[in-house]
């Protein structure tokens, strides 16, 4: 296989690099605009790989996107490019319609050109796996089913909104044009690289400094947790085993609220790396709730677990003091970004 990938060096995109170079014997042709949340360190024992190609480009940039086509001749397409934090979404969303919406319609219309040229065998399996996220699909109250391929679309952010016109997009260009595509939907991840702005690693770093961990409203939010890792087995499984039109929900079932989130954290650094201060569940302070915040999210992955032939390794807890370590052990990646502040961007306890 040669994968033409974007956002590779973003968190979950740079965990399907190491997952594709590691267990395959896939080339890997990165494409990536290096924005803030690009983590070149996260690739750093690739970095001489022949099998991994990046390509400094902008998915929005039409004739970038047709280049890399023409030079690189992928056999697969995975699109994990995308503005994807929601505090940020709703400070300025014309950024997130533009790499979200347009990225991805220039990027489909690159893939449908090249693909239409391509000799049959090639074309009959070629694919176009759009990677895509469990908040199209609104918000859930406690005791409603979890979302379903079938589940209809109720964006709720401008983030969400995005994402749900991306893929829509999508799907109009396998309808339209018989684009070989597909779409996963995935709930919300967490695990090693994983940007300090969202919610675990936000935490994490603050408690281990001794600062204020930011809950919004009463913490009674809920979100549906899948180790990075996990998603990356997933996503790659897809690739090869996904039917052209179809969506797979990948979760974990393994719900938690915000609260209970924040004190599990707590309570493994807690273990880790004791405070002499106390315990830092002291720390926890409830903060103004975000505009529109949706208060759950779940995803029912039976589908995607049948068709695809997987399941997550990591159980929440496993998989939280896992990523716990991970960090205290890579100060020398997370303080330099911390220290800078985001480059004066706002700070968001997304989730």
């Amino acid at each position: 296989m040669r994968i033409l990938l974007t956002g590779g060096f973003g968190f979950i995109g740079s965990a399907v690099v190491r997952h594709l170079l590691a267990t395959t014997g896939a080339t890997v042709i990165n494409v990536d605009k290096m924005t803030y949340a690009a983590s070149p360190a996260a690739l750093a024992m690739h970095a001489a790989d022949p099998r991994h190609i990046h390509i400094r480009a902008d998915i929005c940039d039409a004739e970038a996107m047709r280049a890399a086509f023409a030079a690189h001749r992928p056999s697969h397409v995975m699109h994990l490019a995308a503005e994807s934090h929601v505090d940020r979404s709703i400070d300025g969303p014309a950024e997130f319609i533009r790499t979200n919406v347009v990225g991805t319609q220039v990027l489909l219309e690159a893939a449908r050109a090249y693909w239409s040229a391509l000799p049959g065998p090639e074309k009959a399996a070629f694919r176009f796996h759009h990677v895509s996220t469990d908040e199209v699909f609104g918000s859930l109250y406690p005791g409603d089913p979890p979302f379903t391929p079938e589940t209809p679309y109720d964006p709720r952010s401008p983030y969400s909104a995005s994402k749900a016109a991306s893929d829509h997009l999508v799907r109009a260009w396998h309808h339209t044009y018989g684009l070989p595509a597909f779409v996963t939907n995935t709930t919300n991840n967490y695990g090693p690289w994983q940007f300090p702005e969202k919610l675990i690693p936000l935490v994490t770093l603050n408690a281990l400094e001794g600062k204020p961990l930011p809950v919004y409203g009463k913490g009674e939010n809920i979100r549906d947790w899948l180790h990075v890792e996990d998603h990356a087995e997933a996503l790659v499984l897809a690739l090869t085993r996904g039917a052209p039109g179809a969506t797979y929900c990948i979760g974990p079932r393994q719900e938690r609220t915000n609260l209970e989130v924040v004190k599990a954290i707590c309570a493994t650094l807690d273990r880790l790396r004791p405070d002499p201060a106390g315990p830092r569940e002291r720390l926890i302070t409830f903060v103004q709730d975000r505009p529109g915040h949706d208060f759950r999210y779940a995803m029912d992955p039976s589908g995607a677990e049948a068709a695809l032939g997987w399941k997550p390794r990591f159980d929440f807890e496993t998989g939280l003091a896992h990523t716990i370590r991970w960090y205290l052990d890579h100060e020398d990646w997370w303080r330099p970004i911390r220290e800078k502040a985001y480059a004066g961007q706002r700070l968001g306890v997304k989730a």
